[in-house]
């Protein structure tokens, strides 16, 4: 294996070993800690951060208010509280040269309030921002006003010009990277384009070696680009490692540091990681954000394929097609389906998915009644933890706080399954990100034996090699 160099990044020689931001609550203080010790970067997830009473609990994030505007203040306190509590503990592990980074999703709700939160309630203990799932023009501004580097994610050069041109080029000395963030390989929500097949994977070369040719064209020959996603073994990227043509390159692990002695998921989920197979990681639709997302294959995925599977166009009076009635809801209140689609709603409704919800593209889905309860309960308990929720159809910029769009029964309430996984709920019945690479835990003789490493025997392993 070619030897691994430290890399200039935000102002300072660091190993080329960046560790990716997970949320909700995944990536915490205590990794982010041990992951700059060992001489790489540390990354804390600022979505949603727990934080901490008196006695050292984890305050579980319970919402008390009465509108969507009420527990959306309460969301954006907890956040804050949390991130301080997470750079706090970040800084403690690391000590004092260690470089964290705060990672955040531009999409979440509240985002630029949390950022400044926990930048001024932490000021001196982060490095730098970490941030994407969306276009964060703001990043620039925001990175500036408190001092510290910022990372924008992207995947595509297309993807950064539009930054560049809109803001980043007014702040370009607090650029300390760009993270390019494979669609077809990186686990959590991914960057896909509405050009770009979700079955269609591309290599990611090509891909970065444009985003290198569009960074020269702004002058950013010696800014670091970090590759992320699918990355396991540095010699499988050996190519990389020094190349001109793409300048200086660093790896960003998102996926490995879940299994380590400081990651705080549980055993169960630890366990997982190692029984998973080639293809048990799932690109889906399905996530509130809009976006595509890579998560494992469990029985949560499982119910959201079929929930839309059992879905028929309809319409409110006959016309068309629609020929043939068909009655919903308690009142039976007719509406019109095609002949075949009637054939099979009449079919799911007899096998129990009684319940016909709406959703904003005029189609029907089927479900069971207490499936439909828990849809409308959790879309009733929307605290907008995302700026634009499909699933809630809450919007944190309309004066209404709502997007005008039906709510959509296909997807879910996020930061629910979310918190529930990461603090020891069912590994079924959860969202359960993952990269696509996850299922070389299995196979990799390093975690023979169940051996877990700790994030620091985990960074030397990097670094020599198999």
């Amino acid at each position: 294996m070619k030897a691994i160099n430290p890399i200039r990044m935000g102002g300072v020689d660091v190993l080329p070993l960046v560790e990716g931001g997970k949320g909700v609550a995944v990536s915490n203080g205590l990794t982010a800690g041990a992951w700059a010790a060992a001489g790489g970067v540390g990354t804390f997830s600022a979505v949603n951060a727990d934080s901490y009473d008196a006695e050292g609990r984890t305050i579980r994030q319970v919402y008390h208010g009465t509108t969507r505007r009420e527990r959306h203040e309460e969301l954006v306190a907890y956040g804050i509280a949390g991130g301080i509590a997470q750079a706090r503990e970040a800084r403690e592990v690391g000590g004092p040269n260690a470089r964290i980074h705060a990672n955040i999703l531009w999409e979440m709700g509240g985002a630029e309030r949390v950022a400044r939160g926990i930048l001024e309630g932490a000021k001196g203990l982060v490095n730098g921002i970490t941030c994407g799932a969306g276009m964060p023009y703001k990043l620039a501004e925001i990175a500036r006003d408190f001092g510290v580097h910022y990372y924008p994610i992207v995947s595509s050069a297309r993807a950064f010009a539009a930054l560049w041109k809109r803001s980043y080029g007014k702040v370009s000395e607090w650029l300390g990277g760009v993270v390019y963030e494979d669609p077809w390989l990186a686990g959590g929500h991914n960057g896909l384009s509405n050009s770009e097949d979700p079955k269609r994977p591309e290599a990611p070369y090509e891909r970065v070696r444009k985003l290198r040719e569009q960074m020269r064209a702004f002058g950013l020959d010696e800014t670091p680009i970090i590759m992320a996603g699918g990355v396991w073994w540095l010699e499988e990227w050996e190519d990389w490692i020094g190349n001109p043509e793409l300048g200086p390159i660093a790896f960003q692990f998102g996926t490995r540091p879940l299994l380590t002695k400081e990651s705080p998921i549980s055993e169960a989920w630890k366990r997982r990681l190692c029984e998973l197979k080639p293809g048990d990681v799932l690109l889906q639709p399905f996530s509130p954000t809009g976006f595509y997302s890579s998560a494992v294959k469990n029985e949560f995925l499982a119910e959201l394929e079929a929930r839309s599977e059992r879905q028929v166009a309809y319409s409110s009076e006959a016309v068309g097609e629609h020929t043939a009635p068909f009655g919903i809801g308690p009142r039976k209140r007719l509406v019109w389906l095609a002949p075949a689609d009637r054939e099979r709603a009449q079919a799911w409704t007899d096998a129990g998915f009684t319940e016909a919800m709406r959703t904003p593209d005029n189609t029907l889905i089927f479900v069971t009644p207490e499936k439909s309860r828990e849809i409308v309960a959790d879309q009733v308990a929307c605290m907008g933890c995302l700026s634009q929720c499909r699933f809630s159809n809450w919007a944190q910029h309309s004066p209404t706080l709502d997007n005008g769009k039906k709510a959509d029964p296909r997807s879910f309430c996020i930061q629910k399954t979310l918190q529930d996984i990461a603090h020891d709920g069912s590994l079924e019945d959860n969202l359960m990100f993952a990269g696509h690479n996850a299922y070389r835990f299995g196979a990799d003789p390093f975690y023979s034996n169940g051996f877990v490493p700790t994030v620091k025997q985990l960074v030397e392993r990097i670094m020599t090699g198999r």
